[in-house]
């Protein structure tokens, strides 16, 4: 028995905002946001708080594994309304557990949280973890800068991870601090992107992670049933598939309708793919991000 995705539980906010509704307050297009991005809109947090949007995505997950508690909450965020306390503290006032903290990886954050989570049920005596990546990035992107905001969207996804008859195959984690400026937010300040930098480091630093994590797994490239990447950018995904050659049929691709939502990214891909049954049981994906830090990685999973 492995370490598995239970449920998967998301939440997005109802308020959308277009391409077309950006054009009427900065100087873009939806051609020019589409061609470069893949991008169509985003979804954004209005009367919702970051804590609303993780507990509503957790319940949905607890309900769907039939679970009402789990022993840990980690929340992985770069988005937190507050310096501290933790996003998952306020959650675990929601949802029982006995014990929650937050990480920040930025796009990663939910990758390295599998990792995390993994390693706490083989080696110690916690049977249940509920992962959430939740992010409010509409909170610290300037909505005049056409460069940043027409990328980013609200949202969460949530996983209960416990023993089960999947499992985590490989998990490879990576991050290199001296590409900080590429990515960055300061303090009560905006994002701020070199995004052509960030371009180059992702398709690279991702395809690497990728081959590492499906050599460390023990399984072939044709054994891969899907890919599903951090939801960042159409033409980063589109160059790590083909150098990855894995044809455009196996990658699930949603940043069309959700944006960039960081952390929440996979497991609201994963959500939809499993609800579409695109992604079944026993299949054997991959998963991918990169983000700010730079931090990157990829993990196989058999789901």
């Amino acid at each position: 028995m492995g370490v598995s995705i239970k449920s998967i539980g998301v939440y997005v906010p109802s308020h959308v905002v277009t391409n077309e509704d950006l054009e009427k307050s900065i100087d873009t297009s939806d051609e020019w946001i589409t061609t470069r991005t893949g991008i169509k809109k985003r979804h954004i947090a209005k009367d919702e708080s970051i804590y609303d949007m993780a507990v509503k995505a957790g319940n949905m997950a607890l309900k769907k594994a039939g679970l009402e508690e789990v022993d840990l909450i980690i929340v992985a965020t770069l988005s937190p309304e507050m310096l501290f306390p933790a996003v998952a503290c306020v959650v675990q006032q929601h949802i029982k557990s006995r014990f929650a903290f937050d990480i920040s990886a930025a796009c990663s954050g939910f990758l390295y949280g599998l990792d995390i989570a993994k390693s706490y049920i083989e080696s110690s005596n916690v049977n249940s973890i509920l992962l959430i990546g939740v992010e409010k990035l509409s909170s610290i992107v300037d909505w005049t800068d056409r460069s940043t905001c027409v990328l980013f969207g609200d949202g969460a996804g949530a996983a209960v991870i416990t023993k089960g008859e999947g499992d985590i195959l490989s998990s490879v984690m990576f991050s290199d601090g001296k590409y900080k400026d590429l990515l960055y937010a300061e303090k009560c300040s905006f994002l701020k992107m070199n995004g052509k930098e960030v371009f180059k480091y992702a398709v690279r630093n991702m395809e690497a992670a990728c081959k590492m994590a499906i050599e460390k797994a023990n399984v072939s490239i044709d054994e891969i049933s899907l890919v599903i990447p951090h939801q960042a950018n159409i033409r980063i995904i589109n160059s790590l598939a083909q150098k990855l050659g894995i044809p455009n049929s196996k990658v699930y691709i949603n940043i069309q309708e959700y944006a960039n939502t960081s952390a929440a990214s996979i497991p609201i891909a994963m959500y939809e793919a499993f609800e579409k049954g695109i992604l079944k049981r026993k299949d054997k994906i991959l998963l991918t991000a990169m983000g700010g830090g730079l931090t990157w990685g990829a993990s196989v999973l058999e789901f």
